[in-house]
């Protein structure tokens, strides 16, 4: 059981198995006018719901691009099919995370799995995409933030789309590259730029509004539709200015008996230098400079995996 209650409904996104682009779950639609393929992907994690809250929000409200091309897409479809009201935290994979295989020695490598499958499926269609919003949601129950990664492309990306009002600039995770960071994506020069939001608590109610408003800002940033395209959920009147945290370290854990000193939910800010934040094994996890904020925490807690990022807020003005 989960501590937190699944108050959100898995939709049926049956009706878009089919798609258009001859890749299952994947639809593009194209204006007469030219410009970017923008994309919005959920279900990268397949019991994060949000994402396909968003992307069915959109189809129901009949987008279609003003200019360039437009594509939603449901990327893993078989954790999805997994996921369990009574055991929620069960379908995030299948057989491996699907956010953790987008390298090229790993997609053209010689491992299988369901998710890697699935990325080479999809990979054809990934290349061709100028902008990317990837919608994901989060353990706890925790302030909504966008990851921008580290190049200034991705923050503008983000500070455009306004919406949520943190965005973390990050490297990313020594387990392995997210499809945020895949290819041109991932690269400082270049106009392709990706930023995935995490919308909060994965069951959360609001967490689907969140996605919804992200994913609405995100494509009227980008000029793929109207400035006031679903106005009467989304206001078109701008958020106040982010915060920016840049992150310095992301600590990968390297035992089996890694353990944090207390329940922390992330967003916490340790005031002081040097306060051990985790144990892991017989080393002391400690913040390296006062103000350390302590980013998306997690209960996965085995060898390899990222148990927190420590970033520091940027300065303004």
């Amino acid at each position: 059981m989960s501590e937190y209650p699944v108050e959100l409904a898995a939709p049926d996104i049956e009706p878009y198995r089919a798609g258009n682009t001859g890749i299952p779950w994947i639809t593009t639609f194209a204006a007469d006018a030219p410009g970017p393929h923008v994309a919005v992907t959920a279900l990268v994690h397949g019991n994060e719901l949000c994402g396909p809250l968003a992307l069915d929000f959109l189809f129901h409200q009949g987008v279609r691009p003003r200019r360039g091309r437009l594509s939603l897409a449901f990327l893993n479809i078989e954790a999805y099919r997994r996921f369990d009201p009574a055991n929620p935290a069960a379908s995030r994979w299948a057989e491996e995370d699907f956010n953790r295989i987008w390298d090229t020695a790993t997609l053209e490598g010689p491992r299988d799995s369901l998710e890697l499958r699935r990325a080479r499926e999809v990979r054809p269609w990934v290349d061709t995409v100028d902008l990317l919003l990837d919608i994901h949601s989060m353990q706890h129950a925790t302030a909504p933030l966008t990851l921008a990664g580290l190049h200034a492309k991705g923050a503008a990306l983000a500070e455009a789309t306004g919406v949520p009002s943190v965005i973390v600039a990050d490297a990313g995770h020594a387990a392995g590259r997210r499809l945020r960071d895949y290819g041109d994506f991932g690269r400082a020069d270049g106009e392709k730029a990706a930023i995935l939001v995490e919308c909060g608590q994965h069951w959360a109610r609001r967490t689907a509004d969140v996605a919804i408003e992200s994913t609405v800002r995100f494509l009227r940033a980008t000029g793929t539709v109207e400035p006031d395209f679903a106005a009467d959920v989304v206001p078109t009147t701008l958020p106040p200015p982010p915060t920016l945290i840049d992150v310095t370290t992301a600590v990968t854990i390297r035992h089996a008996d890694f353990r944090f000193t207390q329940p922390f939910q992330g967003m916490e800010i340790i005031e002081r230098a040097g306060t051990i934040i985790a144990h892991d094994g017989p080393d002391a996890v400690r913040t390296p400079y006062d103000g350390c904020v302590l980013i998306m925490p997690t209960r996965r807690l085995q060898p390899g995996q990222t148990a927190v990022r420590l970033g520091r807020i940027r300065a303004t003005g």
